[in-house]
């Protein structure tokens, strides 16, 4: 049984058409890559999932159980690494950890974390981009929910950062399934099982890097 069932989802934003009858399942212990240019609906896909994007056509069912989306947070379902910062600058790293995880277990996996440990004492504001997103990506992905959607986990990071990263999510899909869109695709087909790569709304299976480029993602190589 998929983990994942989404089912003819489809979008517009007045008279343009951004997903048009998207259907795709994903299985649990596996990482799905979706690509796409720049305003081909990846980002919007993702908030229809979730539900912070409330107009728009989906059917969606999780482990087999029909769900709606205003249901995804209420149920903590599905997980969500947005593009931009969400968290509060004016925080220190070691408070916000409580925040999320109430349970002394759960809080040190992240505080005993190699890289987490060497920015505990610092305020949001004061951590680099690469910094705080491995520190969303660790506070999200520790959380029990059996999907994670990530929009651009690795966007700016240091090669270092990615690695890190990667190592995480490869550990992590043993317990959850999990979604990427990344304009670093080489490190997302590096970790991804499956990929899709959306084209005028439409949603198409990919492998290769050749895939993406005779669905015109990657310029063909002269």
């Amino acid at each position: 049984m998929a983990l994942l069932e989404i089912i003819h989802a489809s979008k517009s934003f007045g008279k343009k058409t951004i997903l048009e009858d998207i259907s795709f399942t994903m299985e649990q212990g596996r990482i799905l890559g979706i690509f796409g240019r720049n305003g081909s609906g990846k980002s919007t896909l993702l908030k229809l999932l979730f539900g912070t994007l409330k107009r728009g056509n989906i059917k969606m069912r999780i482990n087999g159980e029909s769900v709606s989306n205003s249901e995804v947070i209420k149920n903590k379902l599905i997980g969500y690494l947005p593009q931009n910062p969400f968290l509060p600058r004016h925080l220190r790293v070691r408070d916000i950890i409580p925040i999320y995880y109430s349970g002394q277990k759960q809080q040190d996996a992240i505080f005993y974390d190699p890289e987490i440990a060497k920015i505990a004492s610092r305020k949001v504001s004061e951590l680099s981009h690469g910094e705080r997103k491995y520190f969303e990506v660790l506070l999200l992905g520790h959380l029990d929910h059996p999907i994670l959607l990530l929009d651009e986990p690795f966007t700016m990071l240091e090669p270092l950062q990615i690695a890190a990263v990667s190592r995480f999510l490869q550990k992590l899909k043993s317990t959850k399934g999990i979604i990427i869109t990344d304009h670093y695709y080489n490190d997302v087909l590096a970790i991804s099982d499956d990929n899709l790569v959306l084209k005028d709304g439409v949603m198409h299976q990919v492998q290769t890097e050749d895939d993406l480029r005779n669905f015109e993602y990657l310029r063909k190589q002269r």
